[in-house]
């Protein structure tokens, strides 16, 4: 057995953060399920669910006082008693999800997603402790015994963000793998319930949800289902551009983030930009393009769709806004078109064959196009390594018919790799005289002398050094 293989399960340090591979290995599929380890992990995740949680209500409770965050529609939300079955339901899906797991690496996964998303809620239970205020009262009937006995260990404390939404995040995945995919829709509307109990029980105000549901994403992001973290590419950048923009992106965030709270009410929603901002500003300023999980086909996952929702829809105003007067594309040379990121509707019109996407923050899934994805970050100088392979990818896709490169306004990033397959084609012989060519094309580009000392150190690490 390889040794760095097995290392990669300890409990000691999450699989996500060590992992050199970014899928299944031979081993991981032939191996059995660990029932053993999943007991393992119940039997510590079980008792320190209770007492984490425990501990977070009695500290509250000892507060002289404890706030709350309360919409005036929300004194509508009925109280129905029969919502405390789906409720309650969560605690056995808790524990079976771990039995769903059938390898090893999926449930450490798993696990280590369960643990953050209760290191994290708690914490903001003893750093922001909240209430609830609704006054249920005795509960009778088929369901009162089930309000009792949750009120048994549980208080109106430990609101916001809901735990058992987030947890409801992470637990959709699991069963969403082992149920057929006829059934899947079923899931689904399981958990809506679930989802929607916590406030017909009583059991929460509304600000809990979608800050609930943030943290759950959240959670997905740092350990993703197929891939390496996100964190374990963290590294101290030394660029002063990388600084600047992440400085700006964490004021911003800051900003709206304070405004948020102090104006109350419906301006609790600007937390969203506000924590999307700050999730920015952390790509920037310690990881880098790949952070956004985009996918081969362009798109992005459902989490990073959530965590960076206000962001995204920022990002895409902004595409639309400074290309409003400009075409969707502009031919450089036969067969290559420069543009913005198309939507697929777009994409088809053009008449190509194949997408070059050089921009990490947008989605643009083109079903019925290739789409080839090297990600780079705005307003930063992409690597030679990301030039090259986007450089060669135009190259490779331009054989089988036309392509467009494109990034969000089809000015910068993509330009820059466009004139580098210039380069490579052979077109032209200086960074110089391919700059000229995709300015002609598209005149509003920006490129200047940085990017052309760029191109011409690419020119000489990947073309001139060739045999």
């Amino acid at each position: 057995m390889d040794r760095r293989l097995g290392n990669v399960h300890r409990f000691d340090r999450p699989p996500e953060l060590i992992s050199q591979s970014t899928g299944p290995t031979a081993e991981s599929v032939a191996e059995p399920r660990p029932w053993r380890r999943a007991l393992t992990w119940l039997l510590f995740l079980g008792p320190f669910f209770f007492a984490s949680y425990g501990f977070a209500t009695w500290a509250s409770s000892q507060r002289t006082e404890v706030g709350f965050i309360l919409f005036a529609w929300e004194q509508h939300i009925p109280l129905l008693p029969w919502s405390i079955v789906p409720y309650w339901l969560i605690d056995l899906l808790y524990g079976v999800s771990l039995l769903l797991c059938t390898t090893r690496r999926q449930l450490d996964t798993h696990a280590w997603r369960l643990l953050l998303t209760q290191l994290i809620a708690v914490a903001c239970f003893l750093l922001f402790p909240l209430r609830c205020t609704f006054e249920r009262g005795e509960v009778s009937g088929a369901f009162g015994w089930m309000f009792a006995a949750l009120m048994s260990f549980d208080q109106p404390y430990n609101q916001a963000p809901s735990l058992h939404i987030a947890l409801l995040v992470v637990l959709l995945e699991p069963y969403l793998r082992a149920v057929p995919r006829a059934c899947q829709a079923l899931v689904v509307a399981v958990a809506l319930l679930i989802g929607v109990s916590v406030l017909t029980t009583w059991q929460h105000h509304f600000f809990d949800v979608p800050t609930g549901l943030w943290l759950g994403c959240f959670v997905l992001w740092v350990f993703p289902t197929d891939a390496r973290s996100p964190l374990r590419r963290a590294t101290r950048h030394r660029e002063r551009a990388r600084w600047r923009l992440a400085l700006a992106y964490a004021t911003t965030a800051l900003a709206v983030g304070g405004l948020a709270v102090y104006a109350g009410g419906g301006w609790l929603w600007l937390l969203w930009l506000s924590g999307a901002l700050a999730l920015v500003a952390v790509i920037y300023l310690l990881l880098d393009a790949d952070a956004f999980e985009k996918r081969d086909d362009g798109s992005l996952p459902l989490a990073i769709r959530c965590l960076l929702g206000p962001y995204l829809l920022c990002a895409w105003l902004n595409s639309r806004w400074w290309t409003r007067q400009l075409a969707l594309a502009d031919p450089v040379t036969a067969g290559v078109l420069l543009g913005r990121l198309p939507t697929a509707a777009e994409g088809q019109r053009l008449g190509i064959a194949a997408i070059i996407d050089v921009c990490a923050e947008l989605p643009g899934p083109t079903p019925a196009l290739r789409h080839v994805v090297i990600p780079m970050l705005d307003l930063l100088p992409p690597s030679l390594e990301q030039v090259e392979r986007a450089s060669a990818a135009i190259a490779e896709e331009l054989a089988a018919g036309p392509v467009l490169v494109c990034c969000a306004l089809g000015l910068a990033r993509s330009a820059l790799v466009t004139a580098a397959w210039l380069l490579r084609a052979g077109i032209h012989a200086t960074p110089e005289e391919a700059v000229a060519q995709v300015r002609k094309a598209r005149p509003a580009v920006v490129l200047g002398r940085a990017q052309i000392d760029l191109l011409r150190r690419w020119q000489q690490q990947y073309l001139q050094a060739k045999p």
